[in-house]
């Protein structure tokens, strides 16, 4: 077989706009052949998709899917490259059906090499790859997260999207027993959870309680740090500095946000509430919340490097 070269790769790559490995392999099949290549490529379908593979995508949907029972649920994000395709019908089938095939994957690269669901035939990768091709855009599953009620553990896992499909968050609420996992204010009390986190973007912990020492340590350190508390006696600038990191702590707490439905009462007030209604002790155990996009950036890279690394992949 005929040595593949990272020069032979970065040709074809330029010649089709396939993806870095899609060209490797071809070439490996092809013996070497740059035009035979170029045919593999097109017979796999992976020209027209690999010509978008660079684009970004950071418009999209985040979507979720909840187990029947309530006791499984999923929160995903897939990327795409515009709102336009981002509302289109095939666009939002494929992220509720990779959304309810990622209950049962640990990870984007372990769901990507399933067979999808409704083809067995291919699996999830191929699958997007002929979406790509058939809407014309790059499409990236981003990331996923599920939850499942541990065993031996009762509760309930809901999720609120906002903004059709621009936020998303995912909540597990847990209980004493199985008895209120069909109570309508206990599920409520889940809704609303979800439904506040969408709201509160600087919610990062159910509580005080939950956050990091090294966090709380690190907003100290900032606060201690500030102009205005510079010519402030050394006992004075401690007391203040406690109270603003009292309350900075308090904002990044869930259950110390005032409720959105109810501003004269906090969120550990409504669970309290429902406590005494259930007649069981419950807990918001944990969430995750999505916005659409955040922190993806157009990289600039060395195309020369970039192949150069990639020829080292296996």
């Amino acid at each position: 077989m005929a040595e593949i070269s990272a020069k032979l790769v970065q040709e074809l790559r330029q010649k089709t706009g396939a993806g870095m490995m899609d060209c490797k392999k071809a070439l490996k099949e092809t013996d070497g052949d740059i035009e035979q290549a170029v045919d593999w490529l097109r017979k796999k379908n992976l020209v027209s998709a690999g010509k978008k593979s660079d684009r970004i995508a950071a418009e999209g949907l985040v979507d979720t899917y909840i187990q029947p029972g309530y006791q499984v649920g999923v929160l995903i994000e897939v990327n795409c490259q515009t709102d336009f395709v981002a509302r289109n019908d095939a666009f939002k089938a494929l992220v509720k059906n990779l959304a309810k095939q990622a209950a049962t994957a640990d990870s984007v690269e372990s769901l990507l090499a399933q067979p999808y669901s409704e083809d067995q035939s291919l699996t999830v990768e191929d699958f997007i790859k002929q979406v790509i091709v058939t809407l014309g855009e790059n499409i990236q599953v981003r990331r996923f997260v599920n939850f499942s009620l541990a065993e031996g553990k009762s509760g309930i896992v809901d999720s609120y999207i906002h903004t059709g499909g621009r936020v998303g968050v995912l909540v597990e609420v847990d209980s004493e027993t199985d008895a209120v996992v069909g109570n309508e204010e206990f599920q409520s009390l889940a809704r609303n959870s979800a439904m506040q986190v969408a709201a509160c973007p600087n919610v990062e912990y159910v509580s005080v309680g939950e956050i990091p020492a090294e966090v709380a340590a690190k907003e100290t350190e900032i606060e201690m740090g500030r102009d205005d508390l510079a010519n402030k006696p050394q006992n004075i600038k401690e007391k203040i500095v406690q109270g603003r990191i009292e309350k900075r702590l308090k904002e990044l707490a869930l259950l110390d946000q005032p409720f959105i439905r109810d501003q004269s009462i906090s969120v550990e007030d409504l669970v309290k509430q429902v406590k005494s209604k259930v007649g069981q002790d419950i807990k918001i155990k944990r969430f995750v919340r999505y916005v659409l996009g955040e922190g993806i950036e157009k990289q600039e890279s060395n195309f020369a490097e970039e192949v150069a690394a990639q020829m080292g992949a296996k």
